[in-house]
């Protein structure tokens, strides 16, 4: 049966206004985040402070995931070419996988200082590391806010969201650490912290690396569940069977899938038209925009996978 009520949610076309707030926010955020950025390594340095160091590695992660999301949100609107007839789309995949391996290099640098740092220890100005740390919580969770209202819009702009807010909560063990030193002198405290970052940066950006590699290889994207989406289509009236299904990602935002549906014997044109509605309405629910569906009346005789 066919549908004509719309859904907001990760998956469908977002609307003139949602877009032009999330284009605003990304841009603000962003711009924030890589002043912020460009003063804590600056202070970092002047101050002897790996942990500062650190978080402002820390925060460049934000501003490449914030700039890499406003170029998915402008690539998507470019159009196909005869030479590209994507577009530029799989160019997100492309910048997300180049972010990962930079994150990788950075994570080693502060490794390896930070191992130098315990041999050989030097002298921290606790206080102003506190103070420096305090600006970057404040700037964190005022992007984070900026994000708040459209959140459940699209699923980047949810992880935007909560990135920068668990980047406030890094910040605030900073700022900490910054006091403890000022009244201890505790300075191997600093290049602990600096350690203790790092392993956050490596978690968030293993998730990156694997997932760019997984969606440059054209595997399914993380958040599709095929047996799920399979499932599902089986359900569709009319279907008697799915297979030769093929899911990737068309860029960091949109999903792409091609099915073989074998029908029931005797449906109509119309049927067939209202079953193939049906059936892409689902998959729009299941993160996939864009469905490519053939239709038969008898599954292939090769096909030995559930998916072929």
């Amino acid at each position: 049966m066919a549908h004509d009520h719309n859904h907001d949610h990760a998956g469908h076309h977002h609307g003139p206004t949602v877009l032009t707030s999330i284009n605003r926010a990304l841009i603000i955020g962003a711009a924030l985040n890589a002043v912020y950025v460009v003063v804590e390594f600056v202070l970092g340095f002047y101050y002897n402070s790996l942990a500062l160091v650190a978080d402002a590695g820390h925060n460049l992660s934000d501003v490449a995931s914030l700039l890499l999301s406003l170029l998915a949100f402008r690539l998507a609107r470019v159009r196909q070419t005869p030479s590209f007839t994507y577009g530029f789309r799989k160019s997100t995949v492309l910048a997300s996988l180049t972010n990962a391996v930079i994150l990788l290099i950075t994570i080693g640098a502060i490794l390896w200082e930070s191992i130098g740092r315990f041999r050989h220890p030097e002298p921290v100005a606790g206080g102003a590391v506190a103070w420096v740390a305090g600006l970057g919580m404040l700037v964190n969770a005022a992007s984070a806010m900026l994000f708040f209202r459209d959140k459940e819009h699209d699923l980047n702009v949810k992880g935007a969201y909560l990135h920068l807010a668990t980047d406030a909560l890094v910040s605030l063990g900073v700022v900490v650490s910054g006091i403890v030193i000022s009244y201890t002198n505790w300075t191997w405290l600093d290049p602990v912290i600096g350690i203790l970052v790092a392993v956050v940066i490596m978690g968030s950006t293993w998730r990156l690396l694997t997932d760019s590699l997984r969606l440059s290889m054209d595997g399914v994207p993380t958040g599709i569940d095929l047996p799920t989406v399979l499932a599902d289509l089986r359900t569709v009236s009319g279907v008697q069977d799915v297979h030769h299904v093929h899911v990737w990602a068309m860029s960091t935002t949109e999903n792409a899938l091609t099915a073989h549906l074998v029908l029931q014997p005797g449906l109509s044109d119309s049927q067939i038209a209202t079953l193939k509605h049906d059936a892409r309405h689902r998959l729009e629910h299941q993160k996939i925009s864009h469905a490519t569906l053939e239709t038969e009346t008898v599954a292939s005789e090769d096909c030995e996978t559930e998916t072929c």
